[in-house]
């Protein structure tokens, strides 16, 4: 288990570890590479730790355990030595363990034992001050401590969900373990289906009946779902789905992470079947991002997915307390009285592409949501000319958000030195590493600024193309094989960047982990490198055409004064 802790707000893991806290010699053997040259190493005495630099405290937390009858408070001890070493309050870490264990009265007392000796053996026998300390916040303002998976769940619930499906899969199995804990509190039903396949199609089946419905998988399980997918666009049923992202293919890596399903998600399926695809950046914004995508599949009654990853989904961050719930339209567009005292059409063509719709039982408003191409009725059409019409009315709830979101604060990010030279453009949890590589970096004195789109599908495009419009060259660091974003990226904005002559550097890692700052801050030198030896390439290349013009401007001024000289005459 990783920690990071700061008084700023702390979004990646770091680069380094400043201490490492062994329990067991395999503790050492697969950790110690990933330390710094002065790291502080806290071990179980008796272990073979290796003389070297840094700083080492032995702690018999073994024979202390035993000493106290009690041999699984072996970690107790370690938190309570832990605790000396940073300077942190014992009386308050036990005030909030009798909080956490106040239902079991007997291992609490054990462990608030083991916690004050380990307290009390490090004071006595280590009492020189730590390598490393750090001051107590003084903000007051409330905070929690959010994973993405909670965060995300809580999300849902402040959009009003009700109806949860699932089928356990790494990494996402948490979403669904946070909607069981929370969901029955708000009146909300869950599913825990026989495979993914069930799960979607009870969550689509419960939008039909007029739930906010949500489901939530992983790779395999998308890929099952994808159909799916297809039939809530063709029938024109909300659905939001959470992706949580990780290493493939086919089994893959269950407990890493990835970025790799990008194109399953905005282009996965046969025929072209409109959707929405959100990605947010960060544990906080996970929550905010689930109220939203709750927000476009109510009111545009298509399917959402929201784009996490194991990183993202599994990280624990203390944040602030959520605001109040999304203020936003989040109901359907309901049929009137209207609608229903005529022939009732549930999908009529609009401008908008959004028709009215009802619930089961609803008098005079009963249709078949059909998976077969239908008229405005829902009966089966296979003619060309309705399924064109309504290919282009499905569509055309894409175009009506696209320009509802150009005023939407929450389609995308962009920070640092603004109209910069140089860029970043990522999508997801790779925000935490940009975000300090950026700051190093502007430590340097180069400029440089970044942006990060929230709604992939539809992208930011005026945005993204506002952004374009300064850059030289830009980076796109991203965890895939193939840089399918860059890729993206390069495709969907190629004018521009030819206009422009913009360089665009894909930086790739596919190895389940997440970017390291310096990955990040050593792909913008590389970049700023190539971009120095290109120019240094171009202009020894155009000497000879520098030279050639300049032969060219002398001899247009001789000429010039020849003509002078001959008119005084």
């Amino acid at each position: 288990y990783q920690t990071r802790l700061g008084i700023q707000r702390v979004m990646t893991e770091g680069d380094e570890a400043n201490v490492l806290v062994a329990m067991n010699q395999q503790a050492w053997e697969e950790e110690h590479q990933d330390l710094s040259r002065q790291a502080a190493i806290i071990y179980e005495a008796g272990l073979t730790i290796p003389e070297g630099p840094g700083y080492h405290y032995a702690i018999p937390a073994e024979s202390i355990s035993q000493r106290l009858d009690w041999p699984r408070g072996r970690n107790f001890v370690f938190l309570g030595a832990l605790l000396w070493f940073f300077g942190f309050d014992l009386a308050l870490a036990e005030s909030l363990i009798r909080q956490r264990m106040h239902r079991h009265a007997e291992s609490l007392d054990r462990n608030l034992a083991a916690l004050q000796q380990g307290y009390h053996f490090a004071r006595t026998t280590h009492p020189a001050p730590f390598p490393y300390t750090l001051p107590l916040p003084t903000q007051t303002e409330p905070r929690i401590l959010l994973s993405g998976a909670d965060a995300m769940a809580l999300g849902a619930l402040a959009a009003g969900c009700d109806f949860y499906a699932g089928y356990p899969i790494t990494p996402a199995t948490p979403v669904m373990e946070s909607m069981a804990r929370y969901l029955p509190a708000f009146g909300g039903v869950l599913v825990q289906a026989e495979d993914e396949i069930a799960a979607v199609n009870i969550a689509l089946g419960a939008s039909f009946a007029g739930r906010r419905a949500m489901t939530a998988t992983s790779g395999p399980g998308l890929s099952l779902m994808i159909e799916t997918l297809g039939l809530a666009s063709m029938a024109e049923l909300p659905l939001v789905l959470i992706n949580v992202q990780r290493a493939g293919p086919s089994t893959g890596l269950p407990t890493k992470s990835s970025q790799g399903d990008l194109f399953l998600s905005l282009y996965g399926g046969h025929g072209d079947a409109p959707r929405f695809v959100l990605a947010p950046d960060s544990v906080k914004d996970s929550y905010f991002q689930t109220i939203y995508a709750f927000s476009l599949a109510e009111r545009f009654q298509m399917p959402v997915i929201v784009l996490s990853d194991q990183a993202m989904a599994s990280r624990q961050e203390t944040t602030p307390r959520p605001s109040a719930p999304w203020d936003g339209p989040l109901e359907r567009l309901v049929a009137s009285g209207e609608d229903l005292d005529q022939d009732y059409r549930r999908y009529r063509y609009t401008d908008s592409g959004i028709s009215p719709m009802t619930h089961p039982g609803t008098p005079g408003g009963m249709y078949l949501a059909e998976s077969l191409e239908h008229d405005e009725y829902g009966h089966p059409d296979q003619t060309p000319e309705n399924h064109q019409r309504m290919m282009q009315k499905r569509a055309r709830k894409v175009e009506t958000a696209r320009r509802l979101l150009a005023n939407w604060r929450m389609t995308s990010r962009r920070w640092g030195d603004r109209g910069a030279p140089f860029g970043i453009i990522g999508w997801g949890s790779t925000r935490g590493a940009v975000r300090e590589a950026m700051k190093r970096i502007q430590a340097h004195g180069i400029p440089i600024e970044a942006i990060y789109p929230h709604t992939l599908l539809p992208m930011p495009d005026q945005a993204m193309v506002d952004f374009i419009a300064t850059k030289q060259a830009i980076l796109v660091p991203e965890l895939n094989f193939s840089g399918q974003f860059g890729r993206m990226i390069e495709h969907r904005y190629y004018r521009e960047l030819d206009e422009r002559h913009v360089h665009i550097y894909q930086q790739k890692k596919e190895q389940g982990v997440p970017f390291k700052i310096r990955e990040i801050y050593d792909g913008v030198m590389a970049m700023l490198d190539e971009e120095r030896r290109q120019w240094e390439q171009n202009q020894g290349r155009l000497a000879p055409v520098y030279h050639r013009v300049q032969q060219l401007r002398a001899q247009t001024r001789a000429s010039e004064d020849r003509n002078e000289h001959s008119e005084r005459e």
